[in-house]
């Protein structure tokens, strides 16, 4: 078949009468039943509304709109149901009480019913054999809907109560209510019903020469019902890949699948777009559309091993879940606590593209896999405070996966980092300086600043004592920590007549040198008063940054402690250059911070800033 002809789609509009003179299939890969009652009764109620007047009288008028239904013929000429299996089941059980309350009422169901029931022909034996126009192949329904057609008089019977057992008699029973009703009292009214129904209720019959052509329909068809979801497609290409008698181990896996993705509310498109970009070389040229998914799948069936190891795909679907399940969750792939990516979470939001270059690792050893994670926090937070647009980010970790995929040890690792990473951030390093140096409070998310104001402060912490408690933000963002303005930013007019430029005491009051982390206790102390008054309140904080404004912490001679605090200013008094003065020091603090490649000295004309820090 040519590309053209792969992605013709055939459509028509058919009357009920004209659908049920096919056959149909919902096969054992679909989804159960799950019409509710109140499904159930509005498409009974649309429909008598459309067709009766208040008086219940019919009245002549156009045609009913239900919807629309998707296929795919098999080779036996059997339409297996795509997406509106909810419809048709329904439909169908209406066919079936129609036929079971005019033999109630001792009116016999006239052929044309019951054929679109079931179709009788005479087998090379002379005997009269009965095949169902609709059939249910997953194993929930539990033969619920034969019983219906075949004996519904037992249909209590039905040992199993799954969902869909209890759905399907559910909904039967309604119909049945609704039509009694309705037209109980008179089977030339309950006829008359029934050739309204079939004759002037329309669906669009959509026949999909492919399953990958099915997501731009339902994109574009406007579905009443409760229909397919993008994953389920690619469900119904596993199924049609792998043999029958697997069918079982395939469907658990399948909701394995579906559980850990739901578990972690993540969408299942998003999750597999970036797997096809972290797994697969592709068009650096084109970016992948989330509606050209299922027809990569089907043009790179064989590469992504669907044609010939669909379980080991589903297996490697599943482990791909996990991990991102735990990368949600601030987890490495083996789900134990990894700092970076708790502050990534911190850091990027509802952003996920770096998950596309932490499933390409996702196979490195533990610490390869954190020196990662560190290397992907440090980019990603240098394309925010310089406000580089992060969404070249999809295109290039796509490009980098590649190569990722190859890295196996320590070594390689580094080399990948210094052949992809590093001269990304050389090149944004002069706009990285000029940010931090120029930045405010106003220029960034609030949630973002006390992230920056917190991996300031424990960087200097780490240095200070080497501690591995100070390896988590939790304790620098939490609830009890709060950023404090040194220059208040309601102050007491005393602090404002104070300050040395009056008409710029806001914009200095944002400043990012004009803020640090304090306790929330020692916070309610310092309040909105002069600096002098503060003084006392930052030397009782136990944040060495903090605790600087006031006095530099000394133990000892070149001690650890003193050699991390060397260049942190201790001021007396707060004028706008002191403000300056900490901002530059702030500002080459974060080259350090987030490891920025290139010089790690910053010029500055200050005695403070001739040292290197390290």
């Amino acid at each position: 078949m040519s590309n053209q002809e792969s992605v013709k789609i055939e459509s028509k509009d058919l009357s009920i009468e004209d659908l049920f003179k096919d056959f149909y299939t919902v096969p054992d890969f679909q989804r159960e039943y799950v019409w509710e009652r109140d499904h159930v009764e509005k498409l009974l109620q649309d429909v008598n509304d459309e067709f009766y007047d208040e008086e219940g009288t019919l009245i002549k008028g156009p045609e009913y709109f239900l919807g629309s239904i998707v296929v795919c013929k098999d080779e036996d000429s059997i339409y297996n149901l795509i997406d509106g299996q909810q419809r048709m089941t329904t439909i169908y059980l209406v066919l079936c009480a129609i036929r079971d309350l005019l033999c109630e009422m001792e009116e016999a169901p006239n052929n044309t019913l019951l054929s679109q029931i079931e179709f009788a022909s005479t087998n090379e034996f002379g005997d009269e054999t009965f095949k169902h126009r609709l059939t249910l192949q997953y194993d929930d329904s539990k033969g619920v809907l034969i019983k219906i057609v075949d004996d519904p008089k037992q249909l209590d019977q039905i040992p199993d109560k799954t969902t869909s057992v209890i759905r399907i008699r559910s909904a039967y029973h309604d119909i049945l209510e609704f039509l009694r009703v309705n037209f109980d009292t008179s089977p030339k009214k309950l006829k008359l019903f029934y050739a309204t129904f079939t004759k002037r209720v329309k669906l669009i019959r959509i026949i999909t020469p492919s399953l990958a052509n099915a997501l731009k329909v339902f994109e574009t068809v406007n579905d009443r019902g409760v229909g397919l979801n993008a994953m389920d497609l690619l469900k119904n290409l596993l199924f049609m890949k792998t043999s029958s008698d697997q069918y079982p181990t395939l469907k658990q896996h399948w909701k394995n699948l579906i559980d850990i993705l739901d578990g972690c509310n993540e969408k299942p498109l998003r999750f597999l777009r970036y797997y096809i970009m972290s797994h697969f070389k592709l068009d650096s040229s084109k970016p992948l559309r989330e509606d050209e998914i299922y027809t990569w799948f089907t043009d790179n069936s064989k590469l992504a091993g669907l044609d010939d190891r669909p379980m080991e795909f589903l297996k490697t679907l599943i482990d791909c879940a996990t991990a991102w399940s735990n990368f949600l969750g601030s987890k490495d792939v083996d789900g134990n606590a990894n700092p970076y990516l708790k502050n990534l979470s911190i850091l990027s939001g509802a952003a996920r593209q770096h998950f596309i270059l932490l499933l390409a690792g996702r196979h490195l050893q533990k610490t390869e896999f954190s020196r990662l994670c560190q290397s992907i926090e440090s980019l990603f937070f240098c394309y925010i405070v310089t406000r580089e647009a992060t969404r070249i980010f999809e295109r290039n970790f796509a490009i980098w996966s590649e190569d990722l995929r190859g890295v196996m040890d320590a070594d390689s690792l580094d080399t990948f980092i210094q052949n992809r990473f590093t001269p990304d951030l050389l090149k944004r390093r002069p706009a990285f300086d000029f940010a931090f140096n120029e930045l405010t409070q106003h220029r960034i998310q609030q949630y973002r600043m006390r992230y920056i104001l917190a991996k300031l402060t424990q960087y200097i912490e780490k240095q200070a004592w080497s501690n591995p408690a100070h390896d988590s933000l939790d304790q620098y963002i939490a609830s009890t920590v709060e950023v404090e303005h040194i220059l208040p930013e309601t102050p007491k007019e005393v602090v404002k007549e104070n300050f040395d430029r009056k008409d710029l005491y806001f914009e200095y009051a944002a400043k990012l040198g004009n803020l640090t982390l304090l306790e929330k206790t020692i916070n309610a102390s310092v309040s909105n008063d002069l600096f002098a008054l503060k003084i006392p309140g930052y030397k009782q904080s136990a944040y060495l940054l903090t605790r600087s404004l006031a006095e530099k912490p000394n133990v000892g001679i070149n001690t650890q402690l003193n050699r991390a605090v060397e260049h942190l200013i201790a001021f007396t008094e707060l004028i706008s250059k002191s403000i300056e003065r900490r901002q530059r020091m702030l500002a080459r603090l974060a080259v350090f911070v987030w490891d920025m490649p290139g010089e790690r000295m910053l010029p500055d004309d200050e005695s403070d800033f001739t040292e290197d820090l390290s």
